[in-house]
């Protein structure tokens, strides 16, 4: 949901239309190239029995593109595989975000330079391969920000074959999702600070510092920052309710993503006024 950028809109007859350039193999489709932007499909072969993919997308220098949460400003991607053959399911995952400066003091979560999505893919008919067909929308934000299109299309083979060359990328990006983890089993601390504030206290963990995202349900905004209020060694943030739905109340259940440390992680918390979860 945009909240600062009603020219995005406006502008995607202009900019937004990513134009097919020939650069395709058998592991890779055509990039769409957009303004500032390019993506296309890439993959990997199978694992497990779900062929492994990805929706790869590089950056000029200076531009981003968002997080499933975009921050202060922005827009999320948007992914559909509509029009795909043989495909029972496609999963797509995000890496981790981090925060990064927008102008007017905003902040967004997302990416710089280049990214991966991976994508687990299952087949209806494994004797057969796959047509994986996306469409794709994304924001472009630099001094202004587009929206950027690509419509991609790969054949994904369901048996081995000859070694990917995008095997290791696709690898790394999955490293980067976050690992599922239940509250419960998480070192930290909720308190309610207010009628609609709380901090979050994460206990001391090696590995670089650590960082805090929260996903709350459509038409819910958050506003999250670091605390130093905390204890030496822990890494604090506060949460503030600045929207919710006019006919709406807490406790609202929210899902958590944490960076850093030693590796991102995501849970899901119940907020409540005056309670812990």
């Amino acid at each position: 949901m945009f909240r600062r950028r009603p020219l995005l809109i406006v502008l995607a007859a202009l900019f937004g239309i990513a134009r097919p350039t020939l650069a395709a193999d058998a592991y890779s489709s055509d990039w769409a190239e957009g303004l500032k932007s390019s993506a296309r499909l890439i993959a990997a072969g199978p694992r497990d029995g779900i062929l492994q993919a990805g929706v790869e997308i590089k950056l000029a220098p200076g531009a981003i593109t968002y997080w499933r949460n975009p921050g202060d400003a922005g827009l999320p991607p948007t992914l559909s595989f509509e029009g795909s053959a043989n495909l029972a399911q496609a999963r797509t995952s995000f890496p981790a975000p981090r925060r990064l400066p927008e102008g007017g003091g905003g902040e967004a979560f997302g990416y710089d330079r280049a990214l991966i999505l991976p994508i687990d893919v299952e087949v209806i008919d494994p004797s057969k391969p796959v047509e994986l067909a996306l469409k794709l929308n994304y924001a472009v934000c630099e001094t202004i920000c587009v929206p950027a299109e690509a419509s991609l299309r790969l054949v994904l083979a369901t048996s081995e074959g000859s070694p990917s060359p995008f095997a290791e990328a696709i690898a790394k990006a999955k490293a980067l999702t976050p690992r599922p983890i239940e509250w419960s089993d998480l070192a930290a601390a909720l308190t309610a600070t207010g009628e609609r504030s709380w901090r979050v206290c994460l206990a001391p963990q090696a590995g670089p510092k650590r960082d805090l995202f929260i996903e709350p349900p459509e038409a819910w905004w958050f506003d999250i920052k670091p605390d130093a209020s905390g204890s030496a060694g822990t890494e604090c943030f506060g949460l503030s309710l600045m929207q919710k739905p006019p006919d709406a109340e807490l406790p609202v259940v929210a899902r958590l993503t944490i960076t850093g440390g030693q590796g991102p992680i995501e849970t899901t918390i119940a907020l409540k006024a005056g309670a812990k979860p």
